[in-house]
Formats: C-alpha cells, structure tokens, sequence
C-alpha cells in the first residue's frame, strides 16, 4: 500500500468514527508505516481469521453468507480485512469504542428509515380478513419483493455500458448487434421459457412400466442438457443472476428420480455457461470478457460433442440411464468450473482487468488440482491476449489503445501549453490515472509527444504465466529503458540544466551586475504606482540591462519576462501555501487590500519555458522561483534606500558641529540597519542557496529517471524557501515588519535632509549679492526672483519636513527602539526554531548579527523569561 493511499484510509477512518483532537492522523500514520509487515495475509491466516469472527460472532451463519457473496464477487482485499477484523475482535477497548460508535450512528439514522419504508392499508387485527383481502395483500407483497430482487436487464445494462464508452470516446462509438440478435431467444440456445412442452401430456410417465420410464427419462435429459424443455423435466424461469432449476415429474420413480436428479446440475451448468457467452460476447462488456466467451465456446463445442455421440447411442437403443450418468460425470466437473467462473465474473460486474484477476485467483487457486488449473489457465491464457496487447503498447511505445475501457492505466487529453500557466496543473498526476494500484509507464508517452517515435529495443511478447516474476522484469527492463530516453532527451537535447543555471541567473539574483544596471534603469519608474507603470517600457529597460551586462552572454535571456503581481509577497506566499486546503476559498475570495501597490513591491521576473521542460519547470516551481526573488529583490532595494541614506547624509558634514552632532545617533541607526539588511542577504545567497544549488547539481548527475529530477529540483526550491524563512509566517512577519521600520527610517532621513538643503537655499537666495564683475543685472535678478519664489512655495508644501533638533532626536529615538525590539524578537524566535525544530542554518544569523556579543545578554533574558512562564 502506497504512503497516500494510508494516509487517505487513515483519515477517512477517523471522519467515519467522528474522532476530532488527539495527537492528529499523522501519530497513527507513522506507526502504521514503521510496524506494517507486507504480505501479512496468506490462505491459512485468513482462514483462521475468518474462524475467530465465527466463533465470537452473535450470527456467524450471516457472516459466512456475507464472506461467501464477496469472495464469488472476487472484492478486493477481502481477506486483509477478515484478518484486520479477527485482530480488533482480540482487543476489548476497540471493540467497547467501536460498540459504542455504531450505537452513536444508529440512534443518528433511527429517523430515516420509517421515510423509505413501503406502507400498505393492511386491516386492523380485530377484523377477520376475507380471502379475496388476503389474495390481494399477497400480490402487493410479491410485486415488492419482485421489483426489489430484479436487477437490471441486459438491455438496460448494455445501453448503459454503451452511453459511458461513448461519452469518454465521442469519435469512437462502440458497434451494436441488430436487434434480431437480442429478439430471437431460439438463437440463444437457452432454455425457452413458457413454451409447451413436446410430447402427450395426458399419459403420465409414473404409470409405465420402469423400461419406459428410464427411455422417456434419457430421451428427456438428452434435450435439457442442451438446452431444451423434456416432456417431464421442465425448466424453471430464472430471477437475475440466480442458477437454473428443474420440475421432475412426482409421479417418477423413485430410483430413477434420484439418478436424474444427479445429471441435472450438468444442465444447469450448461445454462448458466450459455446465457453467460451470450451475454457477455457482447462489444459494450469489452475485449477481455469477449476472449474469455470465445474459449468457453471452444469448451462447450467438447461438450455438444459429447451430447450428440449419446444422443446416437440412445437411438441405437444402446443408452440407459446409468450409462447416460457413467458418461456425463467426467465432463461435470469441467461444467461445473465453467459455470462457477461464470458466475462470479457476472456477479461482480467484471470487465478487463478485474476479470483477469479473478482468472488468476482461481487458477492460483486450483493448484491441488491439476485438471480444474490447467482448465483455468487456458481461459485466462486466451481471456488475457487482448489486454497484454494494450499492455505491450504502453510500456514499449508509450501508447494507450483501449476503446472499451478496460486497461489499469485511463488517458485523459490535457493541453501541454496550461503547465505553464495553471499553478495546480498536475501533468504526471492528471493525464495518465491508474484505475488499480499497478505499476506504470508514462515516459514514452513524453518523448512520443515530442515528435519522436521511441521502441523499446527488449520489446517481446508478453503471455500469461503463474510466475509473477516474469512480468516485473519484462517490466523493469521497459521501465528503465524509458527512464532512459527521458533522461537524456530532457538533459541533452533540451539542455534541462542549462536552463536552471539561466533561472538562477536572474531569480536568485546570480548576475549582479545585471541587477546593478537594471535597478539603476528602472528605479524612478518602480516607484510608481503599479496602476501607473507601463509595462512595454520596463521590457525595454529589462532588455537594455541584458545587453549591457554579462547577461548577454546567456543563450536563453530572451526568455526572462517582466510581471506585475497583484499582490506583494506575504499575501502571495499565503495563497500558494493555502491551496488544496480549507482555506483555499476564504483566502481568494476575500477583499483586496486597500493600498496600492508600489511597483517595486509588484514586480517579479517570469520566465518561457516549453513542452517538455515545463514538466519539470512548471508553474509550481516557477512561483517558488518568484517568492526566493521577490524576497531577495525587496531586500536588495531597502540596502539601496540606506545607502542613499548615507550619501546624502554626507551634506551634514557642512554644518557646525553642533548640528551635527545629532545625526550621530541617526548615523548609528542606519549602519546597524545597513548591517542587518546586508548580512541576511549574504545568509540567503551564500549559505542557503549556493550550496543548496551544488548539491541539486551533483544529485542531477546521478539521476536515473525523471522522478528523481523532478524530486531532486522540488527538494531544493522548498529547503531554499524554508532556511530563507518563507514557510514560516510567524518569521516573515517581523522580518516584515523589520523591512518596513528600514523603509520608513530611510523616508525620515531623506525628508530631514532636504528640509536642511532647502534651508540652506533661503539662506543663499537672501542675500542676493552681485559676482565678482559687478552689482546683479536685471535679468539675473528676475532668474533669482523666480528661483526664490519657487523655493518658498516647496517650502511651504513641505513646511512638515522641518522639523527642530529636539523633534528629530525623539523620531530616531523610536525608530532605533522600534528595530532593536523587532531585532531581538526574530533573533529570539531564530533561536527557537533552530533548538526545538532543529534547523540549524537559521542559527548562522544569530551568529552573523550578533557578532560580537551585543544582543547576546537580552537574548538570555528572554529565553529565561520564556521558560519561566512555560514552567508557570
């Protein structure tokens, strides 16, 4: 049993026991997988657990009943379950909670039934009911138990069968026998209900002499066993699926009643054998079942036989009735097998593989005995051709032909272009599903796609054998000769790690003279609103940073595209994580936030990627690609916003000293910001995702298949996104946060220092003094005059900007606090995670922040604060 597929029976098996709290599924998952032994369930195992449930059952003979009807339906792990449910009859708590659960459950759907009930006017007890009454009442009843009994007809069933196929295959109806095939029942060869029976009803066959009675009785058993009415052994109307049933004469003797008694099961068999190929030869129930009624057609030609060769030793007068019984028993056994696998197969609907299946189980089955397995193999033998014909196709060409449904593995036509573009796409998932827990191949089918048509080169023909091995490596050496292909087209010819290394040039910020050109391009235009931004124009600029950089050199640069998400990254990463959850909908159906975006926090990169390296490169991971990005690219413009800080802050150095001794705290502020900003990007670039892209590197070279690949990629977009704290949302928080008291910080600083750049031009403009050749002329007083008045008017639109020392001294006070409190909540929350969840790279910030022990004191103050109120 596969991971999910536990996972999947555990939950569904605490929803239907209402078990709510508790340690969760994932505590019983666990100890399922470390404690499973595979191939627990044998024949004897079963048998003894199926004895246990007998003996501690209140009503065993309903069990044996029920386990009878199952096992001819040939259900799945029915033998799993008898022995899972012998070992919860062993254990008296599961057996007191189970109780007291279907008690809960039954008292839950009291009410229901007395809705589905079927009510009568049936008279009060104290009156007498009159005879017509009674006749009355009967009907009703048996027309209930009729109508509830009757299955489907065939007709209905095909016309079903018929309407399914042609709506998976619209292209390819399935083909229909005339109605005369279905109208004729003389051309079934089954017994034909209702009709009169030969012969003179008048004399009965009790009042001849026992000569007379033992000819009329083979006269008569020589028609019915082929499917005809005798004169006194008539055939009963069958019910559905039920077995065919005799009416002897009760004036027969006695002897010879019992003699005829015994040959009668073969007739039966017969019928049961004949309206089963009848039925089932039919193109709605498939290839499988088609192949299985054209070899119990070549058994019953044996059989006819047989039945013609007595048939003319009766009229050579040569044939009593113990004859007629020596003759017959060795072909009752083989009926018997036939009718028996008829059966089941109609009982459990069986079409394709469930059929051969139950083939298989009965011949494994029948390994005592030589005769009834080797009857079971050639069926299965001449049932199986048709499916191994498909089954060849698909592991050694990649191609699915299955018109009528029956293969392990459904094809389902899906656009290659939406892996690009649908986040949930799931090609491995959705274009091929597996109807049965079989292996499967999907490889050819990618490479086929391509244009190229492949063949396995060990390709043979594959035949039905008891040996199971032989199957897996015929399998095996298909499986591995695709991965194969696969693997070297998508390494070779698509040149799959080339095209990563281009991804990690630009979304993990690999090319950073790129990067430096690029911003510098468009930096006056990712301040804009993101309603604002014309995207053409930031293409050209993306386009003019390629060509002036070592970017240029990159084969695939023509491929990196400008995007403007609609969300910044937090919101984004919430949407993502909450897909295929409960949350999925409240999430994309809430509100948009009121603020606009700035382009800055809207822009990503994309990148074109073709079929068939988005099987690899698909949505999925292009959107990890873009969260790494946007989270280093934000990071890259607030280390941009304090540099600027300190270039312009260099104009403080034109004042008295005593103005600018203030900015020393400001000064101080900035540098631990700019420390701060700086040493998580190098943790990111340099510890998280260098190595982290060596080591995909290397385990790329040793890939084998495609899931390997896919794994191996997978596997680091998730490590890069968890050690750069974009899983955790308690983590991204303050890191927002923390971002945003840099931003703002740098936007105080940038107003303080223009409000003193236009201080310093009043100042200039008012003393309007001459050069150096003289007193000011006319026109250079009209220039000054305008240049004033445009000062004073950005002075008094800015007047808020000017703010007094004392005012400046108490804003980067807060600011300092705001970031030192922040600071210290993350490097607390870092320490945290690193200990109790053992990740242990996010230590290495702890580190790089708190190099020389500044945080180190309050870091211990706030651990012990916390483990007090734990123990509290």
């Amino acid at each position: 049993m596969s991971e999910f597929r536990i996972h999947h029976d555990v939950n569904e098996l605490l929803s239907l026991l209402h078990v709510r709290g508790g340690d969760g599924a994932e505590v019983y998952i666990d100890l399922l997988q470390k404690n499973r032994t595979p191939y627990v369930t044998t024949t004897v195992s079963a048998h003894s657990a199926k004895v246990k449930i007998v003996e501690c059952s209140k009503t065993p003979e309903d069990f044996l009943r029920k386990y009878d009807e199952l096992k001819s339906k040939n259900v799945r792990n029915l033998d799993p379950l008898v022995y899972l449910l012998s070992k919860l009859s062993e254990d008296k708590e599961t057996l007191q909670c189970l109780q007291q659960n279907a008690k809960e459950r039954s008292e839950a759907s009291g009410n229901v039934t007395s809705s589905t009930s079927t009510s009568f006017a049936i008279p009060q007890t104290s009156t007498k009911m009159s005879m017509q009454e009674l006749e009355e009442l009967r009907k009703k009843l048996g027309n209930v138990t009729a109508s509830s009994n009757v299955p489907q007809s065939a007709e209905v069933t095909r016309k079903m069968l018929r309407d399914r196929h042609n709506k998976k295959n619209p292209t390819q109806p399935n083909p229909v026998f005339p109605n005369w095939v279905y109208d004729r029942p003389a051309l079934i060869g089954d017994f034909i209900t209702g009709a009169t029976p030969a012969g003179d009803p008048a004399v009965a066959v009790g009042t001849m002499p026992l000569p007379a009675q033992e000819q009329a009785l083979v006269d008569d058993l020589l028609f019915v066993l082929i499917g005809v009415d005798g004169r006194d052994i008539t055939a009963q109307p069958v019910l559905g699926r039920q077995n065919r049933s005799f009416i002897v004469d009760p004036s027969l003797d006695m002897s010879i009643k019992e003699l005829v008694n015994r040959i009668l099961p073969v007739a039966s068999y017969y019928s049961t054998i004949t309206r089963f190929t009848e039925e089932k030869s039919s193109f709605e129930y498939g290839q499988v079942n088609h192949a299985l009624t054209a070899a119990m057609r070549t058994l019953m030609k044996e059989y006819l036989i047989l039945v013609t060769q007595l048939e003319h030793l009766h009229r050579q007068g040569m044939l009593s009735l113990q004859k007629l019984w020596f003759y017959i028993q060795p072909t009752m056994r083989t009926m018997e097998i036939l009718a028996s696998i008829a059966s089941s197969v109609d009982k459990g609907d069986c079409m394709g593989g469930s059929t051969l299946s139950l083939l298989h189980d009965r011949t494994f089955n029948y390994t005592g005995d030589s005769q009834a397995q080797e009857l079971c193999l050639y069926l299965t033998k001449a049932a199986s051709v048709p499916y191994f014909e498909i089954l060849e196709k698909w592991i050694y060409r990649g191609i699915i032909k299955d018109p009528y449904s029956e293969f392990m593995v459904e094809e389902h036509e899906l656009q290659k272009e939406k892996i690009q573009e649908d986040y949930n796409d799931k090609y491995w998932d959705q274009r091929y599903t597996i109807t049965h827990q079989i292996l499967f191949l999907i490889y050819l089918n990618v490479v086929r796609e391509c244009g190229r048509d492949v063949t396995c080169p060990d390709a043979k023909e594959i035949l039905y054998t008891l040996k199971e091995r032989a199957y897996v490596e015929q399998i095996e050496k298909s499986y591995y000769y695709a991965s194969k292909v696969l693997l070297d087209f998508l390494m070779e010819e698509k040149e799959l790690v080339a095209r990563l290394r281009s991804i990690k040039h630009y979304f993990l910020m690999d090319k950073g003279d790129f990067f430096v050109h690029f911003m510098d391009l468009t930096e006056e235009e990712l301040k804009k609103p993101v309603d604002d931004i014309v995207p053409p124009r930031l293409e050209a600029l993306l386009e003019l940073a390629l060509r002036m950089s070592t970017a240029n050199t990159d084969p695939f640069k023509d491929d990196l595209k400008i995007d403007l998400m609609p969300h910044d990254v937090i919101t984004q990463l919430l949407r993502v994580l909450a897909i295929e959850t409960k949350q999925e909908k409240a999430i994309i159906n809430a509100d948009p936030t009121e603020v606009a975006l700035s382009g800055l926090e809207a822009f990503s990169f994309d990148y074109i990627v073709k079929w068939p390296l988005s099987l690899i490169i698909n949505r999925k991971a292009l959107t990890r690609y873009q969260m790494l990005f946007r989270h280093i690219f934000y990071c890259k413009h607030v280390e941009r916003l304090l540099c600027n800080v300190w270039i312009s802050n260099k104009t403080a150095k034109q004042y008295a000293l005593h103005r600018a001794k203030w900015f020393a705290a400001a000064f101080a502020l900035r540098q631990r910001m700019l420390n701060f900003v700086q040493n998580i990007q190098y943790y990111m670039m340099f510890e998280v995702m260098e190595p982290t892209w060596h080591i995909m590197e290397n385990n790329l070279k040793s890939a084998s298949n495609i899931d390997d690949v896919l794994c191996h990629h997978t596997s680091f977009l998730d490590n890069c996104l968890k050690d750069c704290m974009l899983t955790n949302p308690e983590l991204l928080k303050i890191f927002s946060k923390l971002m945003s008291v840099c931003v703002m910080f740098t936007n105080c600083m940038q107003r303080f220092t223009q409000s003193m750049k236009l201080d310093r031009e009043m100042n200039r403009l008012s003393l309007e003094h001459g050069t150096m050749e003289g007193p000011p002329t006319q026109s250079e007083r009209t220039v000054e005059q305008e240049k004033k008045r445009l000062t004073s008017k950005f002075l008094a639109e800015h007047m808020d900007a000017l703010q007094s020392d004392s005012c400046f001294e108490a804003t980067i006070s807060k600011f300092d606090s705001n970031f030192s409190t922040l600071l210290l909540d993350l490097l607390d929350k870092l320490s945290v995670y690193s200990t109790n969840d053992c990740e242990h790279s996010m230590i290495n910030i702890i580190y790089r922040l708190d190099f020389n022990g500044f945080y180190t004191e309050r870091l211990e103050r706030m651990a012990i604060e916390r483990s007090q109120k734990a123990s509290a």
